[in-house]
């Protein structure tokens, strides 16, 4: 069962570089109240990489934006717009003590030529 917290959660591709939190706030607003914006940015260059995550006040606000949204156009490029999914669970590590150790291996015997 999903949690009514990532309901409200929105994810946005292919969004230009050139637009700013602000844009995006003002065009989610007219689906409802826009809680937060995450703008992802690139891990090397740290640069705006074209997708975010938007929560929006309510379960009803947010597929509103999904159902209106998706396919418009913002900054001459069509955004696509989707209900964010829920992050797969980590499965749990065995403890320490039920490991087994590893097994060694020994570099090969180097010899002259």
């Amino acid at each position: 069962m999903r949690n009514k917290s990532k309901i409200r959660d929105i994810y946005v591709a292919d969004i230009s570089f050139d637009v700013v939190e602000e844009d995006l706030h003002k065009l989610f607003s007219v689906c409802g109240t826009v809680r937060a914006i995450n703008m992802m940015n690139d891990e090397r260059s740290g640069n705006f990489n074209g997708r975010a995550f938007i929560r929006m006040s309510t379960d009803a606000q947010a597929k509103e934006a999904v159902n209106m949204l998706d396919g418009t156009r913002l900054l001459n490029r069509c955004i696509h717009v989707s209900s964010a999914r829920d992050k797969p669970l980590v499965a749990e590590q065995p403890e320490e003590k039920d490991k087994k150790p590893a097994k060694r291996r020994r570099p090969p015997k180097r010899t002259r030529k």
